[in-house]
């Protein structure tokens, strides 16, 4: 089941490619009403902010880079960052959106994903929530390894909130990890979905050995920066 599942989340990924900033930039089906759109960029500057102050950083990776939206932020702070993603397509956006010398691209799926190189900053936005239980631990295992002594990890969740997703999504507070989503075409795919809370992420970035920090934004969003002594 959870191999199934992984593969159609990366179906799902790379057919979503060409309207995946829609839900960010809350358009079409993601448009909730100028107040509620509202809270969601004063969040997003939020985390931005939290992110920018890390500072001035050498090298940085960033998994599920996806289409650049988080990509251009690092470019704020990083000298080099290699992006890797699953999904040529996403990939493609991100270059072709950015254009940046300082960025190396690497198409990976990142459940076989091995890390071989240490960073400044690992960073993943909205992915680890798409990651099975059962390879949580060796994923986050992954990303200490990948984390120079002394180097951080920041990573930025979704919060559950209905009106985070499409209007035509459904977000049931039930213990099922797999929910159903939709491209704008209707088509339909099943994926992985899990909302941590609090300490709840703090307890998993703490197990691996880092010294971990969570914070929560007032609605959306969920956001960690862990350093590795």
């Amino acid at each position: 089941m959870t191999d199934k599942i992984i593969q159609q989340q990366i179906a799902y990924y790379r057919a979503r490619a060409n309207e995946y900033d829609e839900w960010f930039y809350r358009l079409g089906r993601y448009d909730r009403g100028e107040q509620a759109n509202g809270r969601w960029f004063n969040e997003v500057d939020v985390v931005r902010e939290a992110l920018q102050q890390v500072g001035e950083t050498e090298e940085i990776l960033e998994l599920a880079s996806g289409t650049g939206i988080w990509t251009q932020e690092l470019l704020k702070i990083g000298k080099k960052i290699t992006a890797i993603d699953a999904s040529q397509e996403v990939i493609e956006i991100n270059r072709s959106k950015l254009n940046s010398p300082k960025v190396e691209y690497h198409q990976i799926d990142l459940f076989t994903w091995e890390p071989n190189t240490e960073y400044d900053l690992v960073f993943f936005s909205f992915w680890l929530s798409h990651v099975p239980p059962q390879l949580l631990e060796s994923f986050l295992t992954k990303i200490y390894k990948s984390v120079r002594v002394g180097g951080q990890v920041f990573i930025v969740d979704s919060r559950f909130e209905p009106t985070s997703t499409a209007n035509n999504h459904i977000l049931d507070d039930t213990d099922s990890i797999y929910i159903s989503r939709k491209l704008n075409n209707g088509q339909e795919y099943q994926i992985v979905k899990i909302f941590y809370h609090l300490d709840e992420l703090q307890n998993k970035l703490t197990e691996v050995g880092f010294k971990a920090n969570v914070k929560e934004t007032e609605n959306y969003f969920i956001y960690a920066s862990g350093r590795k002594f």
